[in-house]
């Protein structure tokens, strides 16, 4: 483990005087800058960032970083050189200067004793090993979802941030919108009355891509980024988002890279009433063979949990019962049901039944849940906090294990026991040996 290096007030003021004590009688000149002068801000609040994988969701998620004053992005990693190029580019214009460091290796980044924390938007097979290495070395963390390929993935890296105190940040952003904070507070507070339905959908994943072996493009190493994945002579474009994000030695495909979010939301709003044993069932369509993609196209899954509430999980387009019923026709979405309405939300707006729920004033006796206006700020100022993000590891546990526990049963094709207690599913070997994925050598968890 590479220690932690904790930049204070004290720590500078003690390295200031003892470089004046080394050169008494020699006039002193600092910039105001490094002070906090002109709306700096000083070092002792400033935040060193590191990121891992700039690509476009790598790159977005930058953005939101650097527009942070007490952030400063100090180094990026990519195994593209044109990714690197673009945003080194755009990191040392965005604060005058050529001082942003570049990396193919993210384990040199995170050596790195001035980084505070990592922003990991890799390739999802790369997810939890590079966490993994930002959590030993003491490094906050921003992680993209979803979290890995399997839950034993997740459940390491769980460990491994509990056991390092890891300030750590799921990426479903959607939490750190009103919109989907007040929908949850209206079913946490009973405003819907008894929860008994949960609906959600997201879009579905793509089919095709080219099958033809070719040399690797010279600008990227491709057996690094493999990694842990099996290995497969490359085919063009492989490593593009618009390939890899649907073949299933690198994701889960949409029904997790997109329906996590959803999912998240559905869990809460949902709370103790979905944190219980649960059945799960359904279906899922498949590409043909024609392609390099084997994600699952679309699913239609039902969970029905011990508490007496029915989730439903589709692929886009949604039911068409539920366009008229919710009056959307947005490919994502989250809508609880209860004894006296309902509420929907996505990321276009809410609506509910009866209308007269979205006026809701809150008192001092109800449940409010912990709101952020923004989930890169939420980081940091949990970061010099000490306090737990808006989404924690175990949070983004949960969300991630309902993406894969769904895709297990549309692979499997059977009805499943899941239970959360114990993470395992009941009576189905089966099943429960997909609960783990094996690595390519030398790489492991």
């Amino acid at each position: 483990m590479v220690p932690r290096r904790h930049v204070t007030r004290r720590n500078l003021l003690q390295a200031t005087a003892g470089a004046a004590l080394g050169a008494v009688g020699f006039p002193c000149i600092v910039r105001s800058t490094a002070l906090g002068g002109s709306g700096a801000v000083p070092p002792s609040e400033r935040i060193t960032l590191g990121c891992v994988g700039t690509g476009p969701q790598g790159t977005y998620d930058m953005r939101n970083f650097l527009s942070q004053k007490d952030c400063r992005v100090a180094a990026i990693c990519d195994l593209k050189a044109p990714a690197r190029e673009a945003t080194k580019k755009l990191v040392d214009e965005h604060y005058a200067s050529t001082d942003c460091a570049t990396y193919t290796d993210y384990r040199e980044l995170i050596a790195r004793r001035d980084i505070d924390a990592v922003l990991i938007a890799t390739c999802d097979h790369w997810h939890v090993l590079v966490a993994l290495e930002a959590a030993r070395a003491g490094k906050a963390i921003y992680l993209e979802k979803p979290m890995g390929l399997s839950l034993a993935e997740d459940q390491a890296l769980r460990a491994t941030c509990r056991r390092y105190g890891t300030i750590f940040q799921f990426g479903t952003q959607q939490r750190s919108s009103r919109d989907f904070r007040f929908a949850c507070e209206l079913v946490r507070n009973g405003r819907i009355g008894k929860l008994h339905t949960i609906n959600v959908w997201s879009p579905g994943s793509t089919a095709g891509g080219p099958r033809n072996i070719v040399s690797p493009p010279g600008w990227i190493d491709y057996d690094m980024w493999l990694g842990p994945a099996p290995y497969h002579p490359y085919t063009p474009n492989r490593e593009s988002n618009q390939w890899w994000w649907f073949i299933s030695d690198y994701a889960l495909g949409y029904i997790a890279g997109w329906g996590v979010h959803p999912l998240d939301i559905a869990l809460w709003g949902g709370g103790e009433a979905i944190q219980c044993p649960l059945t799960i069932e359904g279906k899922g369509v498949w590409p043909t063979p024609d392609g390099v993609c084997d994600t699952a196209l679309n699913w239609d899954l039902t969970l029905k949990y011990d508490s007496g509430v029915t989730m439903r999980y589709t692929g886009d387009p949604m039911p068409p019962e539920w366009k008229t019923r919710y009056g959307r026709t947005t490919s994502h979405g989250t809508a609880f049901e209860g004894t006296d309405g309902w509420v929907h939300v996505d990321r276009e707006g809410i609506n509910a039944h009866p209308k007269e729920l979205l006026d809701t004033q809150w008192g001092p006796n109800d449940n409010r849940l912990y709101e952020s206006g923004n989930h890169a700020r939420n980081l940091l100022d949990c970061v010099k906090s000490r306090k737990e993000t808006i989404c924690p590891i175990d949070a983004a546990v949960q969300a991630d294990t309902l993406c894969q526990i769904s895709d297990i049963a549309i692979r499997l094709e059977r009805k499943l026991r899941w239970d959360w207690a114990g993470e395992r599913f009941v009576d189905n070997d089966a099943a429960n040996r997909r609960l783990t994925r094996a690595m390519r050598s030398p790489w492991r968890l």
